[in-house]
């Protein structure tokens, strides 16, 4: 997991134009390595499901790229300007070398249509020169990767449960057998055991298969097990980044502090569930200075009036980046 597979560097996506727009997601900068699991998480709110729908130009209108690149690193060949694509190289390049797994994906299946229809659409739009039994075949392997009986294909969605559903939506997001899988919340809809049964299966096909993921969600508890790097997004921008094992023990941003102590602990002594007080910013009048610093119980000084800027802790943390004045040498302002 050391290659690079998605470089995202400096993003800003605004929605509206002029003088009217909202930033969104702010100067951004991220790395996914080939195979690993990359957690994104924060409130509702934060700019996760922008970031995903911009990497992968997906954004509806109003949704613009103002500024950044988004650099797609395939196992042989030179490196991918995603931004650069045109319509037709964007729509091969989509299912083929990234995915995406909508929010709300339990849902995203056409009504209408049997589960085959839908499977055999996506493998004959870009594998047109497939003949039909083994577009068939294949669709019938798809299912049997997630766990389901290969009897249900000619099932309609309302006849699955949506555990099910959601298996298939992953299934298609594996068709073509992309090199990064983007998943915008997947399991949100789901009860926590089949949100286990869900993560557990992605994980062994992540095993198989090699492909990276990209899992949004707000439920950090979900991404401390789940994934191998955790990224904490607040008010457009990335706040912490860091090993998932690291990040659990000792946070090191207090936004980041306040998410862990919104969920119980398995084990140890009982501790009130503190939460975060206050909203997440108006992201039309954004506060100076650092974004949390009106929510913050640690605030001091610069807080109030400069940004900090994401990078290396001034104390020893290795490997891990925060953009906080707690962790950051005054003197380097």
């Amino acid at each position: 997991m050391t290659q690079t597979v998605l470089e995202i560097t400096g993003l800003n996506v605004d929605y509206g134009v002029g003088d009217q727009a909202v930033r969104a997601v702010r100067d951004v900068d991220l790395t996914l390595r080939r195979g690993e699991v990359l957690g994104l998480a924060g409130e509702s709110g934060s700019g996760k499901s922008t970031l995903a729908y911009g990497i992968t130009r997906l954004l509806p209108p109003p949704g613009v790229i103002r500024s950044g690149s988004v650099r797609y690193h395939p196992v042989d060949g030179d490196p991918v300007d995603v931004m650069a694509l045109t319509p037709a190289e964007l729509r091969r390049f989509r299912w083929a070398e990234t995915s995406i797994v909508f929010q709300g994906a339990m849902n995203s299946l056409n009504p209408v249509h049997r589960i085959s229809t839908q499977l055999l659409d996506v493998i004959k739009a870009h594998e047109p020169d497939m003949s039909a039994p083994a577009r068939l075949a294949r669709a019938r392997e798809l299912l049997k990767l997630v766990g389901i009986s290969a009897d249900r294909m000619d099932s309609y969605p309302h006849q699955l449960s949506g555990g099910m559903r959601q298996r298939v939506m992953i299934g298609m997001a594996l068709a073509l057998e992309p090199q990064i899988v983007i998943m915008d919340e997947p399991t949100t809809a789901l009860d926590v055991v089949m949100q286990r049964q869900i993560l557990g299966q992605l994980a062994e096909l992540r095993e198989r298969l090699g492909f990276a993921v990209l899992f949004i969600t707000h439920d950090l508890s979900l991404l401390v097990e789940f994934s191998d790097r955790i990224a904490i997004m607040y008010g457009g921008r990335i706040v912490e980044e860091a090993p998932a094992a690291q990040l659990y023990r000792a946070a090191l941003h207090p936004y980041t502090e306040g998410l862990l102590h919104s969920f119980p602990a398995l084990r140890g002594p009982r501790r009130a569930l503190t939460g975060i007080p206050g909203s997440p910013p108006d992201l039309r009048a954004m506060p100076p200075g650092c974004a949390f610093h009106p929510r913050c119980p640690r605030a001091f000084t610069p807080c109030d009036n400069e940004l900090p800027v994401l990078g290396a802790p001034a104390d020893d943390h290795p490997g891990r980046s925060v953009a906080c004045w707690l962790h950051r040498s005054l003197e380097s302002r």
